[in-house]
């Protein structure tokens, strides 16, 4: 059993990962990034943020190798340095819309039962 889990450093690489993606600007930016490469102007543009709220979250993503550079002449380009992270992003969307079909049951019963407190104290009134 002990031999399945990995070890403390790969655990650890992992947990620094996943901290470099904790971040919805950053999350905003790889959903923009797995589609293709893209300068820095275009993403500010997409994302409607300041240059360098963008390429300080790219700076981030890069340190962290899951982002790359490419330059073509004084032009930088941004990409994936891995095509499977579109494959993390999806499945990180499964995984979050099942959640949220969970909660929201869960909402239309709490809303099921407001509704019938209501509808038993107008009928005593």
């Amino acid at each position: 059993m002990a031999d399945l889990i990995p070890s403390p450093e790969v655990q650890s690489l992992k947990a620094q990962f996943f901290k470099a993606l904790a971040h919805p600007i950053r999350i905003r930016i790889l959903e923009i990034l797995v589609k293709g490469e893209v300068r820095v102007q275009d993403l500010q543009r997409v994302l409607t943020l300041d240059q360098p709220i963008v390429s300080q979250q790219l700076a981030r993503l890069r340190s962290t190798g899951i982002v790359v550079t490419r330059k073509e002449g004084t032009t930088t380009f941004y990409g994936v340095a891995d095509p499977e992270m579109t494959e993390l992003l999806r499945v990180a969307k499964q995984i979050l819309n099942r959640r949220l079909v969970g909660v929201q049951s869960l909402l239309r019963e709490l809303v099921g039962e407001q509704s019938g407190r209501r509808r038993a104290d107008r009928s005593r009134t």
